[in-house]
């Protein structure tokens, strides 16, 4: 009697994935529909080619391979261009009055050893002045972006040495975050800093700063500030307080959120928004705004954001795989005996899923083959989250 054919273990299937992305990686010309379906599926930790997935995803890197090194020099030296005007003493720009702000302007060229000349100071520009033409205005308005960003990378992952310590590699992360996030506010006075940016920020830095390759980690700090001004691209509505209660503000994110969550689970979003009138905003705001980087332990973050850099539409519109994963997590997260009167303070409560909660990954981002999937016996007490996210990504994908 024939026996049945085997089923392919965990470690064959890695060993597929990492040798098809690597294939994919080392074509003349990339493929970029083919390496997205690939890196849906998760990047391989043992190929240790994440990192230049990720820039091609985000469109850093070109997709003909001959032209990445003339690539990687041009915008490697732009940022350094961009470090020495946004950051003179690389240690927290101008203090003075006609800092560069954005891109200078004429009364810049006046300033001489930090002090404006008499004659060029308008009599409206007094020190107490909250003209936002005034440059003693523009002074405390930069001071205080600086203040924030600093407390904002100080505590940025303080469980992992990489980002927090006293060692000078920690301190020397911690910099080069600064720098990016004070230099992105600089090019982006609509926006400036808006706190949470830092947690964005992190898992591309810590991606490119461990790339195998010596010369690229050197230069992970130029390399994450492009990628982070192109992933924010896409994002940057839902940080404009002018646009939150807009059609493409955070409100309207939201508001996809629930209609993509009344179709793939109708009872759960009844449950929520009808019966409990629990507003998506008290439980799905960090997730949309700081791409669920607050939801899952960094390792599975890094995973997870494989399959939303993946989006076949480009980073604009990442929020499509997000909100999608944000619905799963929302029917995983989902306790089915919680009375009506608490689900509003359970959902606040249990917002961080704990370590029993990371083999949902697998039948969130990689609804591939049922030999990935978790046994029942290792999954947590909800039951709806994996056909729900299994579902959602077969529709999309077909």
């Amino acid at each position: 009697m024939a026996s049945s054919p085997r089923s392919p273990q965990p470690a064959e299937l890695e060993i597929s994935r990492q040798s098809r992305i690597l294939a994919a990686l080392s074509k003349k010309v990339i493929d970029l529909d083919e390496l997205r379906m690939l890196a849906a599926q998760g990047v391989p930790d043992g190929a240790g080619v994440r990192s230049t997935v990720w820039k091609l995803l985000l469109g850093y890197l070109p997709k003909d391979r001959a032209l990445w090194e003339q690539e990687l020099a041009k915008k490697r030296s732009q940022y350094e261009a961009f470090k020495d005007e946004f950051l003179p003493n690389t240690v927290g720009g101008s203090s003075t009055p006609g800092g560069s702000e954005g891109h200078s302007d004429g009364n810049a060229e006046h300033v001489e050893n930090g002090f404006l000349d008499r004659s060029e100071i308008a009599q409206d520009d007094h020190p107490l002045s909250l003209g936002k033409t005034s440059q003693w205005n523009q002074v405390a308005e930069h001071s205080e972006m600086i203040e924030q960003v600093d407390r904002d990378v100080k505590r940025t992952h303080p469980d992992i040495h990489f980002f927090c310590g006293d060692s000078s590699f920690a301190k020397s992360n911690q910099d080069s975050l600064r720098n990016i996030l004070i230099i992105f506010a600089k090019l982006n006075a609509g926006i400036r800093y808006v706190q949470g940016m830092n947690e964005i920020l992190a898992p591309l830095f810590f991606v490119f700063r461990n790339d195998p390759d010596y010369k690229n980690a050197n230069f992970a700090e130029a390399d994450s500030f492009f990628c982070f001004v192109e992933l924010l691209s896409g994002l940057r509505d839902n940080f404009c307080q002018k646009l939150d209660n807009s059609a493409v503000g955070i409100r309207g994110t939201l508001s996809k959120l629930s209609q993509l969550l009344k179709k793939y689970d109708g009872e759960l979003q009844h449950h929520l928004e009808i019966t409990t009138e629990v507003n998506p905003q008290f439980y799905a705001f960090r997730w949309i705004t700081l791409l669920l980087t607050q939801e899952f332990n960094f390792a599975d973050i890094i995973h997870i954001w494989d399959t939303l850099l993946s989006d076949p539409d480009g980073p604009q519109v990442t929020n499509k795989q997000h909100t999608m994963v944000c619905s799963a997590n929302g029917s995983w997260q989902m306790p089915e005996d919680v009375p009506a009167g608490n689900l509003a303070e359970n959902m606040l409560r249990n917002a961080d899923p704990g370590p029993e909660t990371a083999p949902c990954r697998r039948f969130q981002l990689q609804p591939e083959a049922s030999a990935e999937l978790p046994s029942d016996e290792h999954r947590p007490p909800p039951l709806r989250c994996k056909q729900v996210a299994v579902n959602m990504f077969l529709q999309w994908n077909l």
